[in-house]
C-alpha cells in the first residue's frame, strides 16, 4: 500500500515520496496571537495533528514545525485597545493557544517558531529580493513586485483576491506598482512596535515571516506545507513567489495541503466575520476529546457544520468506544485471529488514501461490531491502542468505585436473582444518580461512569 495525499499545487493526489529517504519537513501555519482560538482553528490544527501522527505511524521521522505570528497590525491594535503593549496580548493569547492545544491532545509538533525571534533572517530574505529586483521601496516599506514573478497564482490558479480569502491582511498603498504587490517589510509609524535594521526602522510583513523561518529551519525546499484553505491566496501564494525569487530552486514545497473550513450557520466561521465560537467555550460544556473526535469523524478537505447537537452524537459514538476498551480489557480473544489482521489493513488503507479519518473510523466501529459478537480481550485492546496513537479519543484512566457504590451493586443483583425487581429497578436509578450505569450479561453485572 502507498500513501496518497492530495497536493493543493498540482489538484490531484499523488503517492507520497520525500524529498530525503523516510525524512518529512512539515510545516502549518500558526496563529495570529490576538484573540481566544476558535473552534474553526481547533479542526485544522487537529486533523494536521492527526495527520502528523499517521506519518510517524507509517515509520516517518516528521519535523513538525508551525509559526506563531506575536507581532502584526492585528496584535498592535487590540493593544492599544487594552491599553497594554503588543507583546503583553501576544503573550497572553499564545499561552492560552498553548493551553488550547494541549487539552485537544494536539501534541505532535517539535517547535513552535515565534516571528520575532527571526528577524535576522527577515531581513536577510527582503535585502536578497532586492538585490535580485523583486522587491522595491516606496513610502511605507518595501514591497514585493509582481510583475517580476510569472508563475505567481499557480497554487490557487489565480492572481486576485476572492470572497474567501484571508484578505484582512492586504497591503494597501496608491503608490504600489501592481494592485496585489504584498509589504515584505514595514516602516515605522508613530506609536508602533519596530525594530532597528539595514532596511530602516520598521517591522515584517507577514508572509515573510513564514518563509524566513522555514528557510532558517528548513532550508530552500521541503515537503509538506499545511494550513486552512484560506491561506491559500495570497499568502501561501506570496511565500511561493518569495522563496522561489529567492533560491531559484523549483518547488518550494513539494506537497501543499488545505484543511476545509468550519461552518457555522452556513458561513465560514472567521475572527473578521465575528462569527466565532471560542475552543474554550465548546469545552466548558464538552470534553476535549469530544470535540476532537467530531474533527477526526469529518475528512480534512471536507467542511463541518457545527452545532451542539452533533457534538452530541459525538459524544455517544465516542461512549461506545470506550465502553468497548472497558468491556474487553481482561477478557478473552474469542474471535477470529485473522480480524485483528483484516482491520489494520483496512486501518491503513484507509488512511493511506489522503488521511480518510472518517472511513478509518467506520474500520473501528466495524471491528468492534465483530468484536462484541464473541467478545474480546487482550488483542482487540492492544489494536485499539495502536490506532489511538493516532487519533487520541479514547479515555483509558484507570477508574474505581466506592465501597458503598460497591454494596449498592451487589445489593441490586441480589434482588434481581431474587425477583425483587422493583427494588432492583430502584436501586439502577440511585445508581445513577450517582453517574453510574449498571448492565447486566451473561457474567454478571458492569458498570460503567456516566460521561
Amino acid at each position: 500500500m502507498s500513501l496518497r495525499i492530495y497536493n493543493t499545487l498540482t489538484r490531484k493526489k499523488e503517492v507520497f515520496k520525500t524529498i530525503k529517504g523516510k525524512t518529512v519537513k512539515f510545516f502549518c501555519c500558526g496563529p495570529t496571537v490576538y484573540s481566544h482560538s476558535h473552534i474553526g482553528h481547533g479542526k485544522t490544527y487537529t486533523q494536521f495533528d492527526v495527520i502528523v501522527r499517521y506519518l510517524r505511524y507509517r515509520k516517518y521521522k516528521v519535523l513538525y514545525l508551525q509559526n506563531i505570528t506575536d507581532i502584526d497590525d492585528k496584535i498592535i491594535n487590540r493593544a492599544k485597545q487594552e491599553n497594554k503593549t503588543w507583546k503583553e496580548i501576544a503573550d497572553f493569547y499564545l499561552n492560552a493557544y498553548y493551553e488550547e492545544m494541549q487539552k485537544l491532545g494536539n501534541t505532535s509538533i517539535d517547535k513552535y517558531a515565534k516571528a520575532t525571534d527571526y528577524i535576522p533572517q527577515i531581513i536577510s530574505q527582503v535585502k536578497r529580493l532586492i538585490k535580485k529586483g523583486y522587491a522595491y521601496k516606496i513610502s511605507d516599506g518595501y514591497y514585493f513586485d509582481l510583475s517580476k514573478d510569472m508563475d505567481y497564482g499557480k497554487l490557487a490558479g489565480r492572481t486576485s483576491l476572492d470572497t474567501e480569502d484571508a484578505v484582512s491582511r492586504v497591503d494597501e498603498n496608491p503608490e504600489k506598482l501592481n494592485k496585489g504587490d504584498f509589504c515584505l517589510w514595514k516602516f515605522y509609524k508613530h506609536g508602533d512596535p519596530f525594530w532597528e535594521t539595514e532596511l530602516g526602522k520598521g517591522r515584517p510583513g507577514w508572509h515573510i515571516e513564514d518563509t524566513a523561518i522555514t528557510e532558517k529551519e528548513f532550508g530552500v525546499q521541503y515537503d509538506v506545507h499545511g494550513g486552512a484553505r484560506d491561506l491559500i491566496f495570497p499568502h501561501h501564494e506570496a511565500e511561493i513567489a518569495q522563496m522561489e525569487s529567492i533560491s531559484g530552486e523549483i518547488p518550494f514545497v513539494k506537497y501543499w495541503i488545505h484543511a476545509e473550513f468550519l461552518n457555522l450557520n452556513k458561513e465560514k466561521m472567521s475572527k473578521s466575520l465575528g462569527n466565532i465560537i471560542p475552543i474554550k467555550e465548546v469545552l466548558k460544556r464538552y470534553d476535549a476529546k469530544v470535540l476532537r473526535y467530531f474533527y477526526i469523524s469529518s475528512h480534512y478537505r471536507s467542511p463541518i457544520s457545527f452545532d451542539y447537537e452533533l457534538l452530541g452524537q459525538s459524544k455517544n459514538s465516542l461512549q461506545r468506544l470506550n465502553d468497548f476498551m472497558f468491556s474487553i480489557k481482561n477478557g478473552k480473544d474469542n474471535y477470529d485471529a485473522s480480524l485483528i489482521k483484516k482491520t489494520r489493513e483496512g486501518f491503513i488503507k484507509a488512511m493511506d488514501n489522503d488521511f480518510d479519518t472518517p472511513k478509518a473510523l467506520a474500520v473501528i466501529f466495524d471491528f468492534v461490531r465483530e468484536v462484541n459478537k464473541k467478545r474480546g480481550g487482550k488483542k482487540a485492546y492492544k489494536l485499539m491502542l495502536e490506532f489511538d496513537k493516532i487519533f487520541g479519543i479514547l479515555s483509558l484512566e484507570e477508574v474505581s468505585i466506592s465501597e458503598g457504590i460497591e454494596a449498592l451493586i451487589r445489593k441490586r443483583e441480589n434482588a434481581r436473582k431474587k425477583k425483587i425487581f422493583k427494588l432492583a429497578d430502584s436501586i439502577r436509578e440511585e445508581l445513577k444518580r450517582k453517574g453510574i450505569i449498571v448492565e447486566d450479561t451473561e457474567k454478571g453485572p458492569v458498570w460503567k461512569l456516566i460521561k
